[in-house]
């Protein structure tokens, strides 16, 4: 691992791997541990505070397309309102619409986004795999 990119990086990338990071495993833990739980509630409270920040912090990122933003910018919104979506759910007691709305979030800004920030040429890519891998 190759730490040296990211250290480099301005401080909305360091934020938002600080943050992305952790939410990404606490995602499948929701998804195993028993659902409505005190456990399960703090959990999904860290997540969602998690995606919030991270979301804030992509904001901030400029595109390496060339523009200010680019496609991967769309799971801003899409995490924002996948989790005001799976807050007001769960306040209704839509707990289907609850887990939907937040599996859609993690699909979508860690694994879609994800995907794509393991791209050659990406930072997560170079932390792995070296710099000119």
């Amino acid at each position: 691992m190759d730490f040296s990119s990211l250290l480099a990086a301005s401080p909305a990338i360091k934020i938002h791997v600080a943050t992305v990071v952790p939410a990404a495993f606490i995602g499948p833990a929701q998804f195993l541990l028993p659902k409505g739980t005190a456990l399960h509630r703090a959990a999904g409270y860290l997540f969602m505070g998690l995606m919030l920040v991270t979301s804030v912090a992509a904001f901030f990122i400029p595109s390496f397309m060339g523009p200010r933003f680019s496609y991967i910018h769309l799971f801003i919104i899409v995490t924002v309102v996948g989790i005001v979506r799976a807050w007001f759910a769960i306040n209704r007691g839509d707990v289907r619409g609850h887990a939907i709305a937040l599996a859609s979030v993690y699909l979508g800004a860690i694994g879609i986004a994800g995907y794509f920030a393991f791209m050659p040429g990406r930072i997560m890519h170079e932390l792995f795999f070296g710099p000119g891998a």
